[in-house]
């Protein structure tokens, strides 16, 4: 077990397993993943790369084999060697790896069980969309399946309740304010935002998820002008509420990763 941390920022991941062929790590929301731009923001993929100097001069590489948004918590497995990379690639292919996710939601779905099987496309390819990212169940798009599991159903008091959000207050009370779940999703497909927008079909979208939650309106106020009192009032976390919590290889290896405090603490109050 170790720590590793950025230089550039307090951001740092948890090493949960490594091998000479492999490391496992539970990445913090708000880390990129690879980089996506040719600047200078600290990514997961970087700080790898300092932390296996040592490997990659002796002819080993980093190839991240299962990506997570910047705002998604959780478990990240990287291959350290080409052979790794391979094997690890073709087992993606045949579907080997079993992936599970915790989400926080708004409100207590009715069931205890779903099974999600709709498919998933760009929505600027079939309509007008301000967010070139966005996605939309389209008969159009990939196969994509998810099957979620209700773990537990919990009220928690928000400004929204007492009416003293900065956007005024009781926007959502119709919809059942104070009530979240926190939701088991496994996803047989990985397609983009799948489990985001699955979830927001079934009317029960992530907390904190600025396209799929409230208005995607929040994202583009985001970008604009950061966080703000005003969107913590209307989204009430500041990232999407979705940690990578399991991933295992069939009959192979698992590995776990508990919620981060974030997500426990919004249970708990």
């Amino acid at each position: 077990m170790g720590e590793m941390h950025s230089p550039l920022r307090s951001i740092h991941f948890k090493i949960i397993d490594e091998t000479a062929d492999y490391i496992v790590v539970d990445k913090p929301a708000f880390l990129l993943t690879h980089p996506t731009k040719p600047d200078q923001r600290t990514t997961l993929w970087k700080q790898l790369r300092e932390l296996l100097a040592f490997e990659i001069a002796n002819g080993g590489q980093v190839s991240i084999v299962n990506r997570l948004d910047r705002e998604t918590s959780g478990l990240v497995l990287v291959a350290k060697t080409a052979t790794a990379a391979r094997r690890f690639g073709l087992l993606m292919q045949r579907r080997s790896f079993r992936k599970e996710y915790l989400a926080i939601v708004w409100g207590w779905p009715e069931w205890e069980t779903k099974i999600v099987d709709a498919p998933l496309d760009r929505q600027g390819k079939h309509q007008q969309s301000a967010i070139w990212l966005k996605q939309m169940i389209h008969p159009a798009g990939g196969p994509a399946w998810t099957e979620f599991r209700v773990e537990r159903r919990f009220t928690r008091s928000t400004m929204r309740d007492s009416n003293s959000s900065p956007s005024g207050g009781g926007s959502r009370e119709a919809a059942g304010d104070g009530k979240f779940s926190l939701v088991r999703a496994i996803p047989k497909t990985g397609r983009t935002h799948q489990i985001r927008v699955h979830l927001a079909s079934l009317g029960y979208p992530i907390v904190g998820d600025k396209i799929y939650g409230p208005d995607e309106k929040l994202y583009l106020e985001f970008i604009e002008t950061g966080w703000t009192p005003k969107l913590a009032g209307e989204l009430l976390l500041p990232r999407h509420a979705l940690h990578s919590t399991k991933l295992a290889v069939t009959n192979e290896k698992e590995w776990t990763a508990e919620l981060p405090t974030d997500l426990a603490n919004f249970g708990e109050n």
